[in-house]
């Protein structure tokens, strides 16, 4: 099967190249008669897109996206919705001097070893502006599930050695780096301005959780919540590594002391004292909030001379062109988010199919 489509009962597809005239998506399963209007969608393509700051690329896209379908008087209705965004200032020509030649980090190799043929202008469906549509359709999902009172949210946890020590997530919105530690945010903005200058580009980490989120989500074996966020998460493709709870801090831990004990709640509900499983046992979500950290790799396009190889096998130097991310943490936030949504409200909306029966 083609890998454009993601999700069971809440199915979301993306089109669309880098420098093709638009990308978008159609988000199929989408429960009707959720009040759903275009600025709770453009908000969230706000957030992702470029041109934020001095920390991300300059390229100037508005991101503004159309509705064709699936909306109805303010209302989602049950049948599938398809949006749309115009890809407005692209520069094809920064990218004709890679026509023959692979870029180090990229898909461009890989690519081209798949299909025999490769869109070079930009990295065409493999490059990040992709997750434009991803943040599209999540933003629905986001909707429909504080609605149920689930909210998700990613913050920058660190930058290169930078890391924060301290979470207040109302200054996440506030700083360029989406930092939720507002002394460490001034310190890893100098970092990645200063790479930038030189040509180069910096790594990171960010931190997702998922509060109100029942107990029951996920199945067995396969389909575990874990396996299926990893699998959503880790299809974005700067995204390099997943730990949830406690991660590999498990490695150095006791039974004792990493499994968290059951204590009672309010109204016969089970709580646990500490959260070291990331609020997932078995693969089924417990009611204790979601958490997981991600290794985010530095952008692979960098303003230095690096040696490569071309189609022919032949070592050159590249020089690559263009407007690129020196730091790709504070755009990819959002897409965690919408990812992490889509991957709920499927999960969600099967659970309610088996409590149905």
């Amino acid at each position: 099967m083609p890998g454009s489509s993601f999700g069971d009962l809440f199915q979301v597809t993306t089109f669309g190249e880098s420098h093709g005239p638009a990308i978008g998506c159609i988000v199929d399963g989408c429960p009707p008669g959720y009040e759903l209007d275009i600025s709770d969608i453009q908000r969230e393509l706000d957030r992702r897109r470029p041109g934020q700051s001095s920390v991300t690329t300059p390229r100037q896209e508005s991101d503004a996206v159309t509705i064709l379908s699936g909306i109805f008087e303010g209302k989602t209705t049950g049948t599938p919705i398809a949006l749309m965004i115009q890809n407005a200032t692209h520069r094809s020509g920064d990218y004709g001097n890679l026509k023959e030649v692979y870029r180090p980090g990229h898909a461009d190799m890989t690519f081209q070893k798949k299909y025999g043929i490769r869109d070079y202008r930009g990295g065409g469906r493999s490059s990040g502006r992709e997750t434009a549509s991803r943040v599209a359709a999540g933003a629905i999902a986001k909707k429909i599930l504080a609605d149920q009172g689930v909210s998700l949210i990613a913050h920058t946890t660190q930058v290169g050695t930078i890391v924060a020590k301290t979470v207040d997530t109302s200054v996440i919105e506030s700083n360029p780096v989406r930092c939720a530690d507002p002394h460490v945010a001034p310190d890893m903005v100098k970092l990645i301005e200063t790479l930038a200058q030189s040509g180069d580009s910096i790594g990171g980490a960010i931190t997702l959780t998922i509060t109100g989120i029942p107990a029951g989500l996920g199945d067995p074996v396969f389909d575990k919540f874990d396996a299926v966020l990893s699998h959503a998460l880790m299809s974005i493709g700067t995204i390099k590594g997943i730990a949830f709870g406690s991660g590999f801090g498990a490695v150095t831990m006791k039974g004792s002391e990493h499994n968290d004990v059951f204590e009672p709640g309010d109204e016969n509900q089970v709580t646990m004292k500490t959260n070291h499983a990331g609020g997932i046992l078995g693969g089924i979500t417990t009611g204790a909030d979601v958490t997981c950290r991600l290794a985010i790799k530095p952008p692979s396009s960098i303003a230095k001379t690096q040696q490569t190889v071309n189609r022919s096998g032949e070592a050159v130097a590249i020089d690559i062109r263009g407007r690129h991310d020196p730091c790709i943490c504070p755009r990819v936030v959002p897409v965690v988010e919408a990812m992490a949504a889509i991957v709920t409200l499927d999960c969600l909306l099967k659970q309610r199919a088996i409590a149905s029966k």
